[in-house]
């Protein structure tokens, strides 16, 4: 059974550290800094095994990591529900002949719901045959110290857009170590925001690359863009 994820029970919000916890996977038992392994790591709950589109997130999910799409950014995947895990493995099959993609990530068998319910996981909406909730699509970006960077939630009946989450972890991995935040639509290798405790001299010697005032009637010169130093 899981450990306790958190010592109060008021959810989680950005920035909360999650403490470590363990759980039964469709690659065994794993605590989640093994399976992160130092780095970052994304969760993803869905709401049951053997649903359409379910097999339609997770055959892309294994896709983009066949492509090294998350380790070339040093993030780990892992999915959840509230299955068992001989389930889990007979589903995967399922999402192979779909996709075409080996499934290399583990999924976390909750069938206890604990990890869920901790997490605020579970839909009172949607209920398996037995009448227990289901747990929504949730996303959880997690840090290397395990603090929580991002949390989106998704209704069961809509899927997720994957490409939207990496644009995501380009995002917080780019402003983890720059004084700058992105832009609307924005997607890496384009200009980014110079945040506004920044002045205009200290930007100078931070962004070698330049930067730009964008002339508003206001004239407060807060809209200011610099290239993407990361590209």
């Amino acid at each position: 059974m899981a450990s306790p994820i958190l010592k109060n029970k008021r959810g989680i919000t950005l920035g909360d550290k999650i403490q470590d916890f363990s759980f039964e996977s469709t690659h065994g038992p794993l605590t989640l800094s093994e399976h992160f392994n130092g780095g970052g790591g994304i969760l993803f709950s869905h709401p049951d095994d053997f649903t359409p589109i379910c097999t339609t997130e997770l055959g892309e999910l294994a896709r983009l990591d066949n492509l090294g799409e998350f380790s070339r950014r040093n993030v780990k995947v892992i999915g959840l529900s509230c299955n068992d895990v001989e389930s889990h493995k007979r589903w995967i099959e399922d999402i192979k002949a779909y996709s075409g993609e080996d499934v290399h990530y583990p999924i976390i068998a909750d069938k206890s719901r604990e990890i869920a319910v901790e997490l605020g996981m579970l839909s009172s909406d949607d209920l398996d045959k037995a009448g227990l909730p289901l747990t929504v699509r949730s996303v959880f970006v997690i840090g290397p110290d395990l603090a929580i960077k991002l949390t989106l939630t998704y209704p069961a009946s809509t899927g997720r857009n994957f490409v939207e989450i990496l644009r995501v972890v380009d995002s917080l991995q780019l402003t983890s170590y720059q004084s700058l935040a992105t832009p609307v639509n924005w997607v890496k290798g384009e200009k980014a925001c110079i945040v506004p405790s920044v002045s205009n001299e200290a930007a100078t010697e931070k962004f070698p690359k330049g930067f730009n005032i964008v002339d508003l009637p206001s004239g407060k010169g807060y809209l200011r863009f610099t290239p993407d130093p990361s590209a």
